[in-house]
């Protein structure tokens, strides 16, 4: 069997088990960028852990609407698409338990939204931190506009979070620090299209995970796309190599003993690392291991770990038909929630047959 074979399931297995009711999470995975380390170790290696738990039903998305707001590259979109799918696959997405699926091969969403924003006051929308921190901006530039450059799609952007949620009945989402108000917004509009139509959502709660571990890059700074200064997941290996040569060290002396916990190159290694691993590099550190034997190190010990990986994602990106597939079962499994629940919706606010 082929790498990228072995990482999608036959549609027959994914349809075989019945989907628990029990608790349902549900995480939006945006579709602008190439997953680079930090992505991996803080949201997609718990994330990927979590759809193999069978007492838990969860959906992931590639959140290509979202996209939209920020990026008007269509090319960008499609390739971003590409690479996060075949990561998350290449990875070990359990798909015959996780619903794995494209934001916008679920017609029911964007109808849902616009249920949603119905009942939304615009008042909810002008504290989302997004829209204020736009309004913010144009005012420290002196721009007469308030709303210069913003778009209703940002502006509405939390509806849509909103119906991505409650399509699925989430029980749990899976959050950053930043996204805590989105998920409190989704509770009130959901709150409220139950007061007036009865009770069809449930109400979400975040999760927010205070020890996600935080990778810097290459210039010591938090590892962000805004800061170019990322290591792509599945680089290939000179690259790879390249992009360690370049992390930002301090000037000890090879000899003099250095601080792991201060050092990038530790904490990206602490990441991957079993902790016998990581106890016997700190006793390296101690000794005064030198910046480049520790920058070779950690490129040898990298590429090993993402070796077998990198051969599936690679194998995928040359089968993008198998991707396709695989996100179209996907679709196939979340509509048959997300259909049924669209025909209650709209029998509840009075789009129903006259007879």
């Amino acid at each position: 069997m082929s790498p990228a074979a072995a990482t999608i399931q036959p549609a027959s297995l994914r349809r075989a088990r019945p989907m628990s009711r029990k608790i349902i999470t549900l995480t939006g995975i945006t579709t602008t960028g190439t997953p680079h380390l930090g992505n991996y170790v803080g949201a997609i290696r718990p994330a990927i852990e979590a759809s193999h738990r069978v007492d838990v039903q969860s959906y992931y998305f590639l959140a290509d609407y979202h996209a939209l707001i920020k990026c008007q590259d269509p090319a960008r979109v499609q390739r971003s698409t590409l690479e996060i799918a075949a990561t998350w696959l290449a990875l070990g997405l359990d798909t015959e338990h996780a619903v794995f699926y494209r934001q916008s091969d679920v017609p029911e969403i964007p109808e849902l939204t616009w249920l949603l924003q119905c009942v939304t006051a615009k008042g909810l929308m002008n504290r989302a931190h997004a829209y204020k921190a736009a309004v913010q901006a144009n005012e420290a530039t002196g721009e007469g506009d308030a709303d210069h450059g913003v778009n209703m799609g940002l502006f509405s952007y939390p509806v849509l979070m909103a119906a991505d949620i409650l399509m699925f009945r989430a029980n749990k989402v899976p959050v950053g620090r930043d996204q805590v108000q989105h998920l409190e917004m989704a509770r009130d509009i959901a709150g409220r299209f139950n007061n007036i139509y009865g009770e069809h959502f449930v109400l979400p709660e975040a999760v927010v995970d205070e020890h996600t571990a935080v990778l810097n890059g290459i210039d010591g700074r938090k590892m962000s796309k805004s800061y170019d200064n990322v290591i792509p997941l599945f680089a290939p290996q000179k690259a790879l190599r390249k992009l360690i040569m370049k992390i930002k060290t301090n000037s000890l002396e090879p000899g003099v003993p250095k601080d792991p916990d201060t050092c990038t190159l530790f904490s990206i290694y602490r990441a991957f690392a079993s902790a016998d691993q990581t106890e016997a590099m700190r006793r390296r550190y101690a000794e005064g291991i030198g910046w480049g034997e520790m920058k070779g190190l950690l490129f040898e010990f990298l590429d090993a770990h993402l070796l077998e990986a990198r051969a599936r994602y690679d194998a995928l990106l040359e089968a993008p038909e198998r991707i396709e597939a695989a996100l179209r079962e996907g679709a196939e499994r979340a509509r048959l929630v997300s259909g049924p629940f669209m025909q209650q919706l709209r029998h509840s606010v009075g789009i129903r047959p006259l007879a």
